[in-house]
C-alpha cells in the first residue's frame, strides 16, 4: 500500500567507509554494478542520516526505506550498532535512491576525544548527499550540543571552503514527538539553524549568500518507536511517499546543479573523503554535555514513566473524568513534588546547566500530562457553577425581580463562587494563567443573560406586533373596501393612533432591561416600522383583489337604488347616467388602491384615470393629440416612488378594459329591460293609427253591424287568439328582446296550438243529451234557474281552455253542477 519492498525483494548494501575512515573502492565498485547505477545517469538520489548513536537512526531507514542495516538490540544494551558509513539501495523507490547509514556521534567507543571522525563523515555526508536526514529527539530542541549546532556549524563552514556548494535539503527528524505541536517546534529550529548560518564566516563571494540558496530545510516529526510502534509506522509511511520522484522539479532533492553523473559517483566520492581526510582543521573537542544530556534526559523519562503509572494519580484522573474533587490541586501538586524531588537526587552531579533544562523539560512534560485533567476539573467547576447560576436567575426573574437588577446579583454572586472553586484546583508547580477561564465563564454567563434577554424581548415584541396586526388589518381593509376621498387620511389617521400606542407600551415594557438608548430606539423604530408594513401588507392583498372590489362596487351602485333597494328597470331611469355614476366609483375605488399614501403627499393618479378612462372618447383623442402621450402608458406614477406602488398605470388601463368587458353585460340586460317593459306598457297603437282605422274599416264595421254572424266568429276567434297569448305568454317572451322572443314562439306555437285543438276535440265529446234544451228541460230549467246563461257558458270554457294551457285541468259547467 505504501510502496514498500516486496517480501523477498533482495536490497543489497555494503561498507562505504570501515571504522577506521578507509574507503571501501572495491566494495563500492561491486555495489554500482550490483545495483546498476551507471545506467541511471543524472535520476539518482543520495540520502544520508547523522545523529547520536543509538538514536535509532539504523531502525528509520529501515523502515522507512526497506533497508537492512543492523539495529541496536534494546535488551543487551545501549552501545555502538553502526561503524563508519554503509551504504544501501533503497528498495521500491524510483528513481533509484541510495541510503547512507553515518556512524553515531558522542559514542563512548571512540573516547572522548576522538570526534574527528564524527565530523568527517558529516561532511562526507552533506557534500555528497542530495538529501540529509539529522535525527534528534525531541527534548533536544532547544539545546545547544544535542541537537548538533556545533557539527553542522563546523560543516556549513568547511563545506563552503572545500567544495562548489550544491543544493541539498536538510530534513530535520524529531524523534519521540511530544504533545508539543510540530508548529511550535519548527520555527524553533529553523531560527537556529538560520543563526547558525548567520555565525558560520563565509568567504568574501559569499559574504551575502542566504542559506535558502545552500540548503532546503524541512521539519518532520515522528512518535515513539518503541511505545507508539503502530503510529511511529503509519508516520513512516506516509514520509516514505515524499521520497518518490525526488530528483523532479520541486522534489526533496532539491537542486541538481554540480550533480555527477552516476558512473562517476564512485570516483567523485573517493575524491571527496581524501580531501576530508586531509584537513586537519576538522578536529574538534570533546562534547561533554552531550554525555550530561543523555544521561539527564533518561533519568527523565525514567521519572516521567514512574509518575504515569502512579496508582495515585491514576486513580485521581480517574475520578476527575466524573465529576469535581475537592482539593484536587493540593492532592495533585504533592505527587508531582515527589517526581520532581526523586529527579533532583539522581542528576545532583551532573552538568548544572543540563540537569536545570532537563528537570525544567520534565516538569513541563508533567504539567503537559496533567493538564487534561486539570482542564476536566474547571471545565466541572464551570459547567457546574453555570447550571447554579441559570436556575438562580430564572428564580429571580420568576419572583419578579427587575431584569437588570437580577442579572447583575446573580452574575457578581456567581463569578465568586467559581473563583472560589479555581483557587482549590490550582497546581503549586504550575504557573497557569487563570484568568482565560474566568473570562470563558464570565462570557458563558454574559451569553446566557444575553439569549435570556433577547427570549423576552422576543415575547415582547411578538405581543406588541400581534396587538397591532390585530388592531390594524381589519380595519385597514374595511377602509379600503369603502374607497373614497377619506380613505387613506383615515388609514394614515389609525396607523398613527394605534401606534403612537402600541410604541408607548412597549417603551415602559422595556424600561426594565436597562439598555442604552440607542438599542431602544433601535427596537422602537422597528416596531413603528413593522406598524407600517402591516398596512402596507394589507394594502397589497387588497390592490391583488381590486377587480373584485371594483365589480362589487359597479353591482352594487348599477343594480341598487338610492335607498340599497333592487332597481326595477321600468323605462323612466338614466340608464347612461347610472352606468357612469358606477363606474366613476369603481374608478374612485381603483385610483385609491392604485398606491399606497402613508405620507401627507398629493398625487394625481385619480385625474390621470379619469382623464384616459372616464372622461369622452373626443376629450380623451384631443388631449392625447395634445401630449402626444398616453398617460397609461408608463409602468410608475408620476410623484409616486415604485416602492409605494400598488397598481402601475399599465396594470390599471388593462384592470379597466377586463372590468368594462366583464360589467358590460349588466348594462346591456338592463338596457334590454327597459325597452321589453316600455313594449309591454304601450301595446296600443298611435292616435293617428287609430283614426285611419275607423275611416278605412267603417264599411267593414257596417258589414258587421248588417252581419250578426260575423260577431260570432269574431267573438269566437277573439276566444282562440286569448287562449293562445295566455298559453304562449306572448308579453314575457318579448321581453328579453324580440329576437330572442320570436325564436322562443316559434318553437312553442305549433305545440300549443295541438294541445288547444285537442282540449277543444275533447269538449265536442260529451254527450249531446247534456247539451240540449230541448230533450233535457229540466236542465234547461236549472240552468234558467241558476242564471247562467249560454254565453256565460262559452266564456267558462274559454276560461278553461286558458287554464288548461297553463296546467290546470278543465271542467265543463255540468260537472260543476
Amino acid at each position: 500500500m505504501f510502496g514498500f519492498p516486496a517480501k523477498g525483494e533482495e536490497c543489497c548494501s555494503t561498507q562505504l567507509i570501515d571504522g577506521d575512515g578507509t574507503f571501501n573502492v572495491s566494495g563500492i565498485e561491486h555495489f554500482i554494478k550490483e545495483v546498476k547505477l551507471s545506467d541511471c545517469g543524472l535520476s539518482y538520489a543520495v540520502v544520508s542520516i547523522m545523529g547520536p548513536q543509538s538514536s535509532g537512526k539504523s531502525t528509520l531507514l529501515n523502515h522507512l526505506f526497506g533497508t537492512n542495516f543492523r539495529e541496536m538490540d534494546a535488551f543487551k544494551g545501549r552501545s555502538q550498532t553502526t561503524k563508519g558509513i554503509w551504504m544501501a539501495r533503497c528498495a521500491g523507490i524510483e528513481p533509484c535512491t541510495l541510503i547512507m547509514d553515518l556512524e553515531g556521534t558522542d559514542g563512548r567507543e571512540r573516547g572522548e576525544d576522538d570526534t574527528a571522525f564524527e565530523k568527517q563523515s558529516a561532511l562526507f555526508a552533506l557534500a555528497v548527499s542530495d538529501i540529509v536526514l539529522i535525527n534528534m529527539w525531541c527534548h533536544d530542541i532547544g539545546r545547544e550540543q544535542a541537537a548538533n549546532k556545533p557539527l553542522l556549524k563546523t560543516v556549513f563552514q568547511v563545506m563552503m571552503r572545500l567544495f562548489s556548494p550544491r543544493k541539498t535539503t536538510l530534513m530535520f527528524v524529531i524523534r519521540d514527538k511530544t504533545r508539543t505541536p510540530l508548529e511550535n517546534l519548527e520555527p524553533v529550529l529553523r531560527e537556529d539553524i538560520q543563526k547558525i548560518w548567520d555565525s558560520v564566516p563565509k568567504p568574501q563571494a559569499h559574504m551575502e549568500t542566504p542559506l535558502s540558496e545552500f540548503f532546503n530545510v524541512e521539519v518532520v516529526a515522528l512518535s515513539s518507536f518503541e511505545e507508539k510502534e503502530e503510529l511511529f509506522k503509519e508516520q513512516v509511511a506516509s514520509l516514505r511517499q515524499r521520497f518518490y520522484h525526488s530528483v523532479a522539479p520541486g522534489g526533496l532533492a532539491g537542486d541538481r546543479r554540480g550533480v555527477v553523473p552516476a558512473s562517476g559517483f564512485s570516483f567523485s566520492a573517493h575524491e571527496i573523503w581524501k580531501v576530508i581526510k586531509e584537513n586537519k582543521d576538522l578536529d574538534l573537542p570533546a562534547h561533554k554535555v552531550m554525555v550530561a544530556t543523555v544521561r539527564c534526559e533518561e533519568i527523565a523519562n525514567e521519572k516521567y514513566s514512574s509518575f504515569a503509572a502512579n496508582e495515585e494519580w491514576c486513580e485521581l484522573e480517574a475520578a476527575v473524568q466524573s465529576g469535581p474533587i475537592s482539593s484536587f490541586g493540593k492532592k495533585l501538586s504533592s505527587i508531582l513534588k515527589t517526581c520532581l524531588s526523586g529527579y533532583d537526587g539522581e542528576v545532583l552531579y551532573f552538568d548544572e546547566g543540563v540537569r536545570s533544562a532537563k528537570r525544567k523539560q520534565l516538569e513541563d512534560k508533567l504539567l503537559q500530562l496533567v493538564q487534561p485533567a486539570f482542564q476536566s476539573m474547571l471545565g466541572h467547576i464551570r459547567s457546574g457553577t453555570l447550571d447554579k447560576f441559570k436556575d438562580a436567575f430564572d428564580k429571580a426573574l420568576s419572583g419578579g425581580e427587575g431584569f437588570s437588577s437580577a442579572a447583575h446579583h446573580c452574575s457578581k454572586f456567581y463569578m465568586n463562587l467559581f473563583d472560589e472553586a479555581c483557587a482549590d484546583a490550582v497546581i503549586e508547580q504550575a504557573n497557569w494563567d487563570m484568568s482565560k477561564a474566568r473570562d470563558k465563564f464570565q462570557r458563558d454567563i454574559d451569553a446566557h443573560i444575553a439569549s435570556v434577554r433577547a427570549a423576552k424581548l422576543g415575547e415582547l415584541t411578538a405581543i406588541f406586533e400581534a396587538k397591532l396586526n390585530e388592531s390594524l388589518s381589519g380595519p385597514v381593509e374595511a377602509l379600503l373596501d369603502g374607497a373614497n376621498n377619506e380613505t387613506w387620511p383615515a388609514i394614515r389617521k389609525l396607523l398613527r393612533r394605534e401606534t403612537e400606542s402600541a410604541i408607548s407600551g412597549f417603551s415602559d415594557a422595556l424600561y426594565g432591561f436597562d439598555m442604552d438608548e440607542e438599542t431602544k430606539e433601535k427596537m422602537l423604530a422597528s416596531l413603528e416600522n413593522y406598524a407600517k408594513g402591516v398596512v402596507e401588507a394589507k394594502a397589497r392583498e387588497e390592490s391583488g383583489r381590486v377587480l373584485m372590489r371594483m365589480k362589487d362596487r359597479f353591482t352594487s351602485l348599477f343594480s341598487h337604488d338610492s335607498d340599497s333597494m333592487p332597481r326595477v328597470w321600468t323605462g323612466k331611469e338614466d340608464i347612461r347616467g347610472i352606468t357612469k355614476l358606477a363606474r366613476s366609483a369603481s374608478l374612485k375605488l381603483l385610483s385609491v388602491m392604485a398606491a399606497i399614501r402613508l405620507d401627507d403627499e398629493t398625487d394625481n393618479i385619480e385625474s390621470t384615470l379619469t382623464l384616459a378612462l372616464v372622461d369622452s372618447p373626443s376629450n380623451a383623442a384631443t388631449n392625447r393629440s395634445i401630449t402626444n402621450h398616453d398617460p397609461l402608458a408608463s409602468s410608475t406614477w408620476e410623484q409616486v416612488p415604485s416602492s409605494k406602488t400598488l397598481i402601475t398605470p399599465v396594470q390599471c388601463k388593462s384592470l379597466w378594459r377586463q372590468f368594462k368587458s366583464e360589467t358590460e353585460y349588466s348594462v346591456t340586460q338592463a338596457i334590454s329591460a327597459q325597452e321589453a317593459n316600455k313594449r309591454n306598457n304601450n301595446w296600443l297603437p298611435p292616435p293617428w293609427a287609430i283614426a285611419a282605422m275607423m275611416v278605412l274599416g267603417f264599411n267593414e264595421f257596417m258589414t258587421l253591424l248588417r252581419n250578426p254572424l260575423y260577431l260570432g266568429f269574431i267573438f269566437i276567434g277573439y276566444l282562440l287568439i286569448k287562449a293562445l297569448w295566455v298559453q304562449l305568454d306572448i308579453s314575457g317572451e318579448f321581453r328579453n328582446g324580440a329576437l330572442p322572443g320570436l325564436i322562443s314562439l316559434s318553437t312553442k306555437f305549433l305545440p300549443t296550438v295541438m294541445n288547444l285543438l285537442k282540449k277543444l276535440a275533447e269538449e265536442g265529446q260529451i254527450p249531446a243529451t247534456n247539451n240540449n234544451p230541448q230533450r233535457n228541460p229540466v236542465g234547461a230549467s236549472m240552468n234558467h234557474q241558476n242564471g247562467v246563461s249560454t254565453s256565460e257558458i262559452s266564456s267558462t270554457a274559454s276560461s278553461g281552455v286558458t287554464s288548461s294551457g297553463n296546467g290546470t285541468e278543465y271542467s265543463s259547467p255540468r260537472k260543476e253542477e
